[in-house]
């Protein structure tokens, strides 16, 4: 019964019928875009695909910003912040759970004062963008990890720059300044995103 990935066309066995996991599904290629993406068969948005959609869902919440459904899907992305715990860099994520590092990325949101409606405008644009094309199924997972994906990369990573004094090369004797700097940026995949979305769909279920 693992002969074949379950994804039509594919020739490869699922993991279960190898050495190579417990999979009964997919196989590791597909295991892996699936965990990439929230599902085995379509990759993410690009980013001429959600950026009008983002852009349009931003101007309607702006435009309604005293909404009271508005206002409590802010005040739940706020709280999200507030909960987050203290701000953790990326490089320190190594040993973290899945669910300690999702609310880690809440901390950098907060760290870095994103604002709360571009949170809540990253979940209503993947909703336009799947509603708009008539191919992809509405799949509850694709759509949490797309709008996860959106979030995770506001929340970008961390990044340092330092100076130094150290022996110039070019001239025996004399020291130069020499600059260093340091750009980590979290794997956005598996149950991090996971997190991330239900975190975020249950802020802007009344929205």
């Amino acid at each position: 019964m693992h002969t074949y990935c379950r994804v039509i066309g594919c020739p490869n066995p699922a993991r279960a019928g190898t050495a190579d996991g417990l999979d009964r599904k997919f196989c590791r290629s597909h295991a892996d875009h699936y965990q990439r993406h929230g599902s085995p068969y379509r990759g993410s948005f690009t980013a001429a695909e959600i950026e009008p959609f983002r852009q349009q869902a931003l101007d309607r919440l702006q435009e309604n910003r005293d909404d009271r459904f508005v206002d409590n899907a802010v005040a739940r992305v706020e709280g999200l912040y507030r909960r987050a715990g203290p701000h953790v860099e990326a490089f320190r994520l190594r040993g973290l759970s899945p669910a300690d590092r999702a609310k880690a990325a809440w901390a950098r949101l907060r760290e870095r004062c994103v604002d709360p409606l571009r949170v809540i405008a990253a979940w209503l644009a993947v909703d336009m963008a799947i509603a708009a094309n008539p191919q992809i199924r509405d799949d509850p997972e694709y759509r949490r990890v797309q709008a996860a994906k959106l979030v995770h990369r506001m929340a970008s990573g961390t990044h340092k720059r330092w100076t130094r004094e150290e022996p110039d090369p070019n001239r025996p004797g004399r020291r130069r300044t020499a600059t260093t700097e340091m750009h980590v940026y979290p794997r956005s995949r598996g149950r991090v995103l996971r997190h991330i979305g239900a975190d975020l769909q249950q802020a802007v279920d009344l929205i």
